[in-house]
């Protein structure tokens, strides 16, 4: 090690070399979209279709419907999901994944595999 560093600074045997990370990095940027409380569970349950606003409040059976509305707002501030609003009476609201909330399916799927695969 004549560059200064010691064993401890090297990666394990067999590990690749860490990407190198700039701040904030594409993790922690993609974790400021995602992350939060229900959010990866609002986006899975939307992945069939639209759903109205209790029938999303339903699924998510232990999120308080105040936090629900609040993490909707976020992820529709951030393009994940789309809100229509349905004039009837009395007056419901939809909420649908946007493309955008689409592409993060992936993420989940492969969260939700790797959670199957190692019994977590």
């Amino acid at each position: 090690m004549t560059d200064g560093r010691t064993a401890q600074d090297e990666p394990l045997t067999g590990s690749p070399e860490p990407k190198q990370c700039n701040e904030p990095c594409p993790v922690e940027r993609g974790m400021r979209i995602l992350g939060g409380k229900w959010k990866a569970s609002i986006l899975w349950h939307l992945q069939a279709g639209p759903m109205r606003f209790n029938a999303l409040s339903r699924e998510l059976g232990g999120a308080s419907k105040k936090m629900i509305a609040e993490r909707l707002k976020e992820m529709e501030e951030t393009g994940l999901v789309s809100r229509q609003v349905i004039a009837t009476k009395p007056v419901a609201v939809t909420y649908e994944l946007t493309p955008f909330g689409h592409s993060a399916l992936g993420i989940l799927e492969s969260l939700h595999d790797w959670c199957v695969d190692h019994d977590v």
